[in-house]
């Protein structure tokens, strides 16, 4: 490997930074050249980069977001897109790419392996929607932020006595809302792979008032319903107010948590000593025994289960 080039796409996570970081600097440690891809696969397509050194990286760790920048391509994934983009890497004199992002980018990255670019994928998603692996970049940060979120409507909620469901990201993967209900004691929390049943959360609510609680919080992962509709047949049903918050690209922003920057800077290394020892076409993951890597046609053929254990924890602990 003389030169690798790294890239971050799709949606934008925290720990992003700092993954980039660890392959710049690492690479530079092992005397590689590192180039970095402005705006994903786009920034393939359009030929936009830069050499990276080591001041390129200064004070990015803490950042939240990703200083490369990240788009969706259509075109990348078009024949005529992808060929622009073999073309560049061909002139920049790419030896190997780090692609960071979600299963849309991982999907990218196979692309390229197809046409003979060795890859190694990061998993950076809020969602921690990929299966392969226990948690990806920007999760435990989002779901800090969503906590935060919760404290705070908490507050107001306890003061005028009501019911407020609070929606978060996770279109077809409920795992933001799940672990925030159980780490912030949500009454309720109603996720994607689980049909909800209103007169269940409604019977949950009066239950608490039955022995007094003076509010209650539900938590609503945005691919289970509309905040807005749930929201008023509660209230319809119970007879207290209920208010809805739709948290949005917040949980996105901020500082990447302690874990992210360390899963971050981890994973960004091992990247690039795989790409060196002629590793490609290899998902680099999280385990509860550190960090992995494996083929990433069998990552991305890995299917999502849900995790019921923690989902009966909320249930239980919510009575």
């Amino acid at each position: 490997m003389r030169k690798i080039g790294v890239l971050t796409s799709g949606g934008d996570a925290p720990g992003m930074n700092a993954a980039i970081r660890a392959v710049v600097r690492y690479g530079i440690y092992n005397n590689i050249n590192i180039v970095g891809i402005h705006n994903g696969f786009k920034g393939l397509v359009e030929g936009s980069y830069t050499d990276m050194n080591l001041s390129s990286v200064a004070d990015i760790i803490h950042r939240g977001g990703t200083v490369l920048g990240s788009a969706r391509s259509k075109e990348f994934m078009a024949e005529k897109g992808l060929s622009k983009a073999l073309r560049n890497i061909k002139y920049i004199g790419i030896d190997g790419l780090v692609i960071i992002g979600g299963n849309g980018s991982f999907r990218g990255s196979l692309e390229l392996e197809n046409a003979g670019v060795p890859t190694i994928s990061i998993p950076g998603t809020i969602d921690n929607d990929l299966a392969y692996t226990k948690y990806s970049l920007g999760f435990f940060t989002a779901l800090t932020t969503v906590l935060e979120s919760v404290e705070k409507i908490r507050d107001t909620s306890s003061s005028h006595g009501r019911t407020d469901l609070i929606q978060v990201m996770g279109r077809d993967c409920g795992d933001i809302a799940l672990y925030a209900g159980l780490a912030g004691g949500a009454e309720m929390v109603i996720i994607p792979e689980i049909e909800y049943n209103m007169e269940e959360v409604c019977h949950k609510i009066m239950q608490g008032r039955t022995r007094g609680k003076k509010h209650s919080i539900i938590i609503l992962a945005e691919g289970a319903g509309e905040a807005k509709d749930i929201s008023e047949r509660i209230e319809e049903k119970t007879g207290i107010t209920t208010r809805y918050s739709i948290l949005g690209y917040t949980q996105r922003g901020g500082a990447p948590s302690a874990y992210d920057r360390l899963m971050g800077s981890q994973m960004g290394v091992m990247a690039v000593k795989l790409l060196c020892a002629s590793q490609r076409k290899r998902a680099v993951g999280v385990t509860d025994t550190g960090i992995f890597d494996m083929d990433l046609e069998e990552a991305l053929a890995i299917e999502k289960t849900f995790d019921k254990t923690t989902y009966e924890l909320t249930k239980i602990l919510s009575i």
